[in-house]
């Protein structure tokens, strides 16, 4: 009976090692881009809480959202469906919405890295959910002057490459004038990216626009419509601005992504 029995126990050993030998033979297909959208859904989904008598809440307002991206070809190919015609920002407030929670106001980072972390729960993204202080409502002020806004361009060739203004409204886009087809004046942009190749070709001409609050002095950032999408690098971390959106706070040393160009901002006291 001994002898059956260890012949048992080593015949169990040697099949268990075969299944992990072939399971690591054997890996799952890579998920293409919408598929990893969708599966992100599912997750933040699966965080909303009842509050009792029907109602349900997102418990946080800030989501991190880390990417495998071993190339700039797949990193390239996240992009585009992540900032597409349907940001991941928006797809997050419409599922929540529907899933019951009223008003979501969540904060949504974004980092592409080459290398997966030994916690991923998968293996094409990882995601931090947290909830950071909201702004006390003694911060609000009235009739808040306009800070000055510098900017200094990055990446892309615009008329100047340093700029200072102190507006309510900073317009910016490709080409000064945006026009309609019986020529009618649309726009004029305070921030002129001029016409040509490279990164030049993603800025839109009614690209984007940074507002001031005059209610509480915040600065934000609004995405007017663009081709190639609007965002913010934040500590390394890209934020996309949704169009359509309330806009994302600006702070001093941010970077202002408008499609590959980009530009730093710094804000003062006038």
């Amino acid at each position: 009976m001994d002898l059956l029995g260890k012949a048992r126990r080593l015949e169990s050993r040697i099949a268990g090692t075969l299944d992990r030998a072939a399971q690591g033979l054997v890996r799952p297909a890579a998920r293409e881009p919408l598929e990893i959208v969708h599966a992100i859904l599912d997750a933040v989904e699966q965080e909303v809480q009842p509050t009792g008598r029907g109602t349900r809440v997102f418990p946080f307002n800030r989501i991190e959202v880390s990417l495998l991206a071993p190339s700039p070809e797949a990193r390239g190919r996240l992009e585009a469906v992540f900032n597409g015609a349907a940001p991941l920002q928006a797809r997050i407030d419409e599922r929540l919405r529907a899933a019951g929670c009223r008003a979501p106001d969540v904060l949504l980072a974004i980092q592409y890295v080459e290398h997966s972390g030994e916690s991923w729960r998968t293996p094409e993204f990882d995601l931090a959910f947290a909830r950071i202080a909201e702004e006390p409502v003694e911060t609000k002020v009235r009739d808040a002057k306009p800070p000055r806004v510098e900017l200094v361009v990055l990446r892309g060739v615009a008329e100047r490459r340093n700029y200072s203004i102190v507006a309510a409204r900073i317009d910016v886009g490709r080409c000064a004038e945006v026009r309609d087809s019986r020529n009618r004046l649309i726009r004029t942009n305070h921030v002129v990216f001029t016409e040509g190749t490279g990164a030049n070709q993603t800025v839109s001409r009614q690209h984007a626009h940074i507002a001031c609050d005059s209610g509480t002095g915040h600065v934000r950032l609004h995405d007017d419509g663009s081709e190639h999408g609007t965002g913010i690098v934040r500590e390394g971390r890209t934020v996309p601005v949704p169009r359509g959106s309330r806009g994302v706070r600006l702070r001093s040393g941010d970077e202002i992504v408008l499609g590959e160009a980009r530009m730093r901002i710094r804000l003062s006291a006038v």
